[in-house]
């Protein structure tokens, strides 16, 4: 299906993802049309867009979730599309169908297919219909604390609170007595009512010492859902992605290829459109099982195009204008290495508290097989309003360790001054000799980093008496999996045909 071609695409967000979409757009020939709040006046982004325009105000209310007023802008300085990027409304079912009944393009899945994947309880449910494997749980929200509680007591304690309408660590807590239900239960709902406007929660059985691993899909909409590999993404602390790396060194091809067709199968369900990802847990006996599914571009996005060689955004953009896709399946083949740090504003030492201020010292890292996408540059203020992310480091290596080797000499070279950065946490993570072997979990923070094994000056330092110490613990640890690339056959039927050898 061709489409009237986009030329002007107005930009729902800020930060490094804002900058991101200008360059794509750039290269497409596109204008790239940004928006800011009063507190961006002077942002990044704004100063790498064609054309920026001021939303007035400062609250996230007020401005960048205000799909009113971003629609009712877009059509004033007449865009023909809105691309949501990441966070904010990127998930909104409801912004989308504006975006489309305003007469406007959203590069994104389409309103019906956010409803039907971006809410988790409807996800875990086409799941199971197409016999996709899902982490034991409830089915419907919970009504109350008491329900939970009683839900938990037969499921069997420690559990998972999550919240029904988002992701990012949001909403989420573990509980691990009926003693302390009701406390969570309040929290939880409370911050995923603040964070998506929704405070339904469900329950699932907490998995020990699980990986966090997803699969990027791009569907053109006129039939052809590919998969592109996997990225690992069990460096977290609460709930929050740390370091990203593709491929993931815990799973083998038999594996990969399973996920990636059940991600297939489970997007062309449900009639996706455009990027998306499949999140699953993989437990200790290397099982999967649906996590949730990300209806937008993820943050780690670029640890995925730096192996496969496609553009992902460009992708967006053509699959939003109506073009196909000119590749298939077997045309992916991963090649090499990746990994991304992300580098936040936030003090390691103090729970990772964030760090605000004006960045006095801003030297990103240059040089071969490091890539790096930030929002923001020297002089800049790094407001409490906003994500912590201040950029993206993102390595590349014919061989893990290669990719490894190039991310320790990048962060060497990263300098920053006047906050605190992750920078150091990132160091003492990729010298750790579990992360090392690639044998790894989502307990890692908990288990392995101690606050006074980096140094909280901001630019990069450790401790060596402590890293040491700490890069003694756990050498039993071992790796599992292979790097290899699959290869996919297609969709629900493929799927179908397999599913029940998954896991014998």
């Amino acid at each position: 299906m061709t489409r009237r071609p986009i030329r002007r695409i107005l930009i729902a967000n800020r930060g490094e993802i804002a900058v991101r979409i200008v360059r794509a757009c750039r290269e497409l020939g596109i204008t790239a049309i940004a928006i800011y709040s009063d507190l961006d006046r002077t942002a990044f982004h704004v100063r790498r867009a064609d054309e920026a325009y001021a939303l007035g105000g400062s609250a996230l209310g007020d401005t960048y979730l205000d799909g009113e007023k971003i629609v009712a802008m877009a059509r004033r300085v007449r865009a023909d599309a809105i691309h949501p990027g990441y966070g904010f409304l990127s998930e909104n079912a409801a912004f989308a169908a504006k975006v489309e009944q305003a007469g406007m393009r959203f590069i994104g899945p389409t309103a019906e297919a956010i409803r039907k994947l971006g809410d988790k309880m409807e996800a875990r449910s086409r799941a199971r219909a197409l016999g996709i494997p899902t982490v034991p749980g409830t089915q419907d929200a919970l009504r109350d604390a008491t329900h939970a509680a009683r839900v938990s007591e037969e499921t069997g304690y420690p559990v998972l609170l999550k919240a029904a309408a988002g992701g990012g660590g949001r909403g989420m807590r573990i509980v691990r007595s009926t003693a302390e239900m009701e406390s969570a239960f309040s929290a939880a709902q409370s911050e995923a009512a603040k964070a998506f406007g929704d405070g339904r929660l469900y329950l699932e059985r907490l998995i020990a010492h699980p990986r966090h691993v997803e699969i990027q899909i791009l569907a053109d909409g006129a039939g052809r859902t590919v998969f592109l590999g996997e990225r690992e993404c069990s460096i977290q602390r609460r709930h929050q992605k740390l370091i990203e790396e593709s491929p993931s060194p815990a799973i083998d091809d038999v594996t990969r290829r399973q996920m990636g067709e059940a991600a297939v199968a489970l997007a062309t369900d449900a009639g996706y459109r455009n990027a998306g990802t499949v999140e699953f847990i993989l437990d200790p006996q290397g099982k999967f099982y649906l996590l949730e599914v990300n209806t937008r571009l993820q943050v780690e996005h670029p640890v995925t195009e730096v192996v496969t060689g496609i553009d992902l955004v460009a992708w967006q953009i053509r699959i939003a204008s109506g073009s196909p896709l000119r590749f298939t399946q077997d045309d992916i083949r991963p090649r090499g290495h990746a990994i991304e740090c992300r580098i936040n504003a936030e003090d390691p030492e103090n729970n990772f508290m964030p760090d605000t201020g004006v960045l006095e010292r801003y030297v990103p890292p240059e040089g071969p097989r490091v890539r790096v996408e930030s929002g923001y540059r020297p002089g800049d203020r790094v407001q409490m309003n906003y994500d912590a992310l201040l950029a993206k480091v993102i390595s590349w290596g014919e061989t893990r360790a290669d990719a490894i080797a190039a991310m320790k000499r990048a962060l060497a070279e990263f300098h920053v001054g006047g906050i605190q950065t992750t920078i150091p946490f990132a160091q003492f993570v990729l010298s750790h000799p579990a992360f090392v072997k690639g044998a790894y979990h989502t307990g890692f923070v908990e288990e392995h980093f101690r606050p006074k094994a980096v140094d909280g000056n901001g630019e990069g330092g450790m401790r060596v008496a402590a890293l040491m110490a700490a890069l003694t613990r756990d050498r039993h640890l071992h790796v599992a999996g292979s790097n290899g690339g699959p290869r996919n056959e297609d969709a629900r039927n493929t799927w179908k045909k397999n599913r029940l050898d998954m896991h014998r």
